[in-house]
């Protein structure tokens, strides 16, 4: 099969399962009062969406898992089998990490609170997920310690601290993609924009079957979700969705041999943690000063007089336009 055939074949299914799925795991959901909690530090007229069924997410790994089988099926005698291995450590990850999310959402819902697991436990199994891994990469197709230097093409020897830089990538650009998902629609549609990136990385740059893969099931589910998922909001994707697509996002940039290009094509999601971590400092540094109106970056221009739907439209558009200069600094694979 042709890879753009793969690439329509994957987005048709994703999109399909997600958007059936979703017909039927909405209801289900409010039945067993599966909503969502809202600080009562956020924007007040958050309170609103509070009850919103949430663990949406769900939809769209199973959407995604099940393309997968089926392109395997399909496409197995012809597939790399070194990037067949690293799309299979991508997936594991990626389903650790949805775990994770699915014990925190349970969490929050069984404590009627927007709190589950502990940032610090939280942290703790992302971190387990992470060097699990790491190990099981370096295990079945190697890792490379030359560090890529997008846009200069050089590479520089890093040793044992290539290690240290993916992992900190790894739990940070996870829980970067967490923090995003706060308005409706919006971690969505960003993540829709890497999914067009890997669309012109598979079928203009390297024809890759298995970057087609991810790049059309990426595609199709964030479709069929934010169907149901842009404003407003009838289901959230929770931790569940937000951490499994996290860990899809900068564990792909592995499979790209490219780690330093999460940062580009993931610009929104950077933007966002950096925001959280400034507003920490500052507060700290001048004992109770706040740098931005709200944390993360988002609720700063929604309490800046700006609606959700422009917020998400403007960030969807910035991350598409560096997710166009991420294309520039591919390199080789």
């Amino acid at each position: 099969m042709k890879i753009e055939g793969i690439f329509l074949l994957v987005l048709l299914v994703t999109f399909l399962i997600t958007f059936i799925s979703l017909r039927r795991l909405i209801p289900f959901l409010a039945s067993k009062k599966m909503g969502q909690k809202i600080l009562d530090i956020g924007p007040r007229w958050h309170k609103g969406k509070e009850g919103t069924p949430t663990m949406g997410g769900l939809s769209f790994i199973l959407a995604i898992l099940i393309a997968f089988v089926v392109f395997i099926i399909i496409t197995i005698k012809d597939l790399n089998q070194r990037y067949l291995a690293c799309a299979i450590n991508i997936i594991l990850y990626a389903i650790l990490n949805a775990m994770i999310g699915i014990i925190d959402d349970f969490a929050k819902i069984r404590n009627a609170r927007n709190e589950g697991l502990t940032p610090k436990g939280k942290l703790i199994f992302q971190s387990i997920a992470s060097i699990l891994f790491l190990i099981s990469l370096n295990y079945t197709v190697g890792i490379d310690t030359s560090l890529y230097i997008p846009y200069f093409d050089v590479y520089i020897e890093i040793g044992f601290f290539y290690y240290i830089l993916a992992f900190l990538l790894l739990c940070g650009v996870v829980n970067s993609v967490n923090l995003t998902d706060g308005l409706d629609g919006l971690a969505s549609s960003i993540i829709l924009t890497i999914g067009i990136f890997l669309s012109i990385v598979s079928l203009v740059i390297t024809r890759e079957p298995i970057i087609a893969f991810f790049a059309g099931s990426i595609i199709g589910a964030m479709l069929g979700f934010l169907v149901y998922n842009f404003y407003p909001a009838r289901v959230f994707m929770g931790d569940t969705g937000s951490l499994f697509l996290g860990a899809l996002v900068v564990a792909i940039s592995f499979l790209l041999n490219n780690i330093l290009l999460v940062l580009v094509y993931g610009f929104v999601f950077i933007c966002e943690a950096t925001s959280v971590i400034l507003q920490v400092v500052y507060f700290k540094i001048t004992k109770g000063k706040r740098l931005f109106k709200m944390a993360p970056l988002h609720h700063h221009f929604e309490k800046s007089g700006l609606g959700e739907v422009k917020i998400t439209i403007a960030f969807a558009i910035i991350n598409m336009i560096f997710c166009i200069l991420a294309c520039l600094g591919m390199g080789n694979l």
